[in-house]
């Protein structure tokens, strides 16, 4: 009992290091987990409220539609012709190219370029499907044989 008393005496004192590093854990916690998480927080609840009706948007879920009507907390989804679904407001997750047209199509300089990429891609493809493949040469049957 004795020699642990003297060992707890002995560590009585803390370094003021120490003491230091214990209060820049919650500060360094606080601009590296908490201030980002209220940042987006704060986007998404703007986000939320700046929906309005015909505005292309996105669902959590990867739903697309145009907003055709609004019911509290709710919005009305219209995901095709005629076809409308109800969804939460918390559900979206964002405007879909908000100003801007996203029916224009791509000028002939880029469409070459996606052409180009596309064509990439197929003979990576090929080459990968064939790397280990064996070729098996169909047989042939000869008319001649069987008569």
């Amino acid at each position: 009992m004795g020699a642990t008393s003297i060992f707890a005496q002995d560590s009585g004192g803390g370094s003021p290091a120490s003491l230091l590093i214990f209060l820049l854990i919650p500060v360094v916690m606080y601009f590296l987990m908490i201030r980002p998480q209220r940042k987006r927080v704060k986007a998404q609840a703007a986000l939320q409220s700046s929906i309005g009706i015909g505005d292309e948007v996105v669902t959590n879920s990867g739903i697309y539609g145009f907003i055709t009507g609004v019911e509290g907390d709710r919005f009305w989804l219209e995901i095709d012709d005629d076809v409308q679904i109800r969804i939460a407001r918390a559900a979206i997750q964002g405007k879909v190219h908000p100003g801007s047209d996203s029916s224009s199509e791509p000028s002939d300089g880029d469409a070459d370029k996606d052409a180009d990429k596309d064509a990439d891609r197929n003979a990576d493809k090929t080459a990968r499907s064939t790397k280990g493949a064996k070729r098996v040469q169909p047989e042939t049957t000869d008319d001649s044989d069987q008569s």
